[in-house]
């Protein structure tokens, strides 16, 4: 299946997040804060990333940016997933390159659908 890089800093989402993807049978990669998010993305260069917004450091909305705004990374499609469920927040996460938007928490679900929808 696919390469999923979960970029977030709550151990408890992260393995929520890995089990509802290792379970649809994609490859995982994991990192901790949105600086070392790019790092992984950029050296692994995935089939999608699930980022986090509220981390500690450099937040989900930054992270999203830079990755959308590199050439090198601008193709892999970044879906937000995040407790902030506010309109324009949802807005704000497409304008720095989000291909999607998800509220947690997340139904595997939906989760399965939005991964359907931006990798095929």
């Amino acid at each position: 299946m696919a390469h999923i890089v979960v970029i977030d800093d709550s151990p408890t989402e992260v393995y929520v997040l890995q089990s509802i993807l290792e379970r649809q049978g994609h490859k995982v990669s994991v990192a901790n804060s949105g600086e070392e998010g790019i790092e992984v993305v950029r050296s692994e260069h995935p089939d999608a990333v699930l980022m986090d917004v509220v981390m500690p450091g450099m937040n989900g909305f930054q992270a999203t940016r830079t990755l959308s705004k590199d050439a090198a990374t601008a193709d892999i499609p970044v879906i937000i997933v995040t407790t902030k469920d506010q309109q324009t927040d949802r807005i704000w996460g497409m304008r720095q390159g989000a291909k999607e938007y998800l509220v947690k928490p997340v139904k595997e679900a939906d989760l399965v659908a939005v991964l359907k929808t931006v990798i095929g």
